[in-house]
């Protein structure tokens, strides 16, 4: 899957896979906590948009997909013997919300910059577990984020499509490209981290 196909513009740091390989524990942890925060995510979103029946219908599988990847990853730090700790500050996140969530305005476009920060954060997700499926030396997680991939790219589509849903694709796509631009500033300026996912 290339970064185009993502619409990311800019790939992660080189460094970044080699640096997680050797702090895998750390890794997985982080990850474990990105799924549960994934699945919360889209818990909060049928709850504030609850009369939204496409909305609903699409994220309450991705809820418990989500959900089964935590726990997919609690085996993974299980075999290995890592407890899961506690959560970390997730700063690229943070970030996002921070740069990009506007004031209270319109209703619709809310809803577009909500849908669209969980495609970013899917997105980048989706990158990272290939770099992990193509470049880490332990066969089985390789198999592992490779199965994760392709699970958070079609999670990243189904954002997209839900604000195309509900505004104008031109809109969607005019908003996304801010998204983008915002994104590849944040991924410029972040220290490559050894424990985080992101």
């Amino acid at each position: 899957m290339a970064l185009t196909t993502l619409g990311l513009e800019l790939p992660t740091d080189p460094r970044w896979v080699n640096i997680a390989e050797m702090n895998i524990g750390d890794i997985l942890i982080d990850h474990a906590y990105c799924e549960q925060k994934a699945a919360s995510s889209c818990i909060s979103l049928i709850v504030q948009y609850s009369d939204k029946a496409e909305l609903v219908e699409v994220l309450t599988p991705v809820v418990a997909e989500e959900w089964g990847h935590f726990q997919r990853v609690l085996k993974e730090l299980n075999k290995r013997g890592i407890p899961l700790g506690r959560q970390r500050k997730d700063e690229y996140v943070n970030q996002l919300r921070s740069r990009l969530r506007r004031p209270i305005g319109d209703p619709k476009e809310q809803l577009m910059d909500n849908l669209l920060i969980n495609a970013l954060i899917e997105a980048r997700s989706c990158e990272r577990f290939k770099l992990l499926s193509e470049h880490i030396a332990d066969e089985g997680l390789r198999k592992f984020y490779r199965e994760l991939m392709i699970s958070e790219a079609g999670h990243y589509r189904n954002f997209i499509e839900l604000a195309e849903t509900y505004l104008p694709a031109e809109r969607v796509r005019e908003r996304w490209k801010e998204f983008l631009a915002v994104e590849a500033d944040i991924m410029a300026n972040l220290d490559v981290r050894a424990d985080r996912m992101h």
